[in-house]
């Protein structure tokens, strides 16, 4: 079904919708800029100052995403969501994690639907 003329404003630009660009490649570029001298890589500079430092700033990322959210700041929003995935990712490179095993956390999770897990969780709760 087209979308009528009014919800034109909430697609993304069509440049956007051929990006070749993944989180995948992201995790590759982290990864990579771990490697490197903290006088040129970010990330590198991040990792030096410990896990400590960069779940913070993973946390201050998401709450500036939050706050774009509430704001109906969509432009804003992406921005902060893309500093929420790369900060997601230093900081599970930090620990030694890889993409791989969120996703498999991911899939492992369709299996039932929250609702069913959240109840099976709280039975587990109540009974032991």
């Amino acid at each position: 079904m087209e979308p009528r003329r009014e919800d034109w404003k909430d697609l993304p630009p069509k440049d956007l919708l051929m990006s070749s660009f993944t989180i995948r490649d992201l995790e590759r570029r982290v990864q990579a800029r771990a490697g490197e001298s903290a006088e040129i890589s970010y990330t590198r500079k991040l990792l030096d100052r410990g896990v400590d430092h960069c779940a913070k700033k993973l946390g201050e990322e998401a709450v500036e995403a939050a706050i774009a959210a509430v704001g109906d700041d969509r432009q804003g929003l992406v921005r902060e969501a893309a500093d929420v995935l790369y900060h997601l990712l230093v900081v599970l490179h930090a620990r030694g994690i890889s993409l791989d095993e969120v996703e498999a956390e991911l899939g492992s999770r369709t299996r039932q639907s929250g609702l069913e897990e959240k109840a099976a969780r709280k039975r587990t709760e109540t009974s032991g």
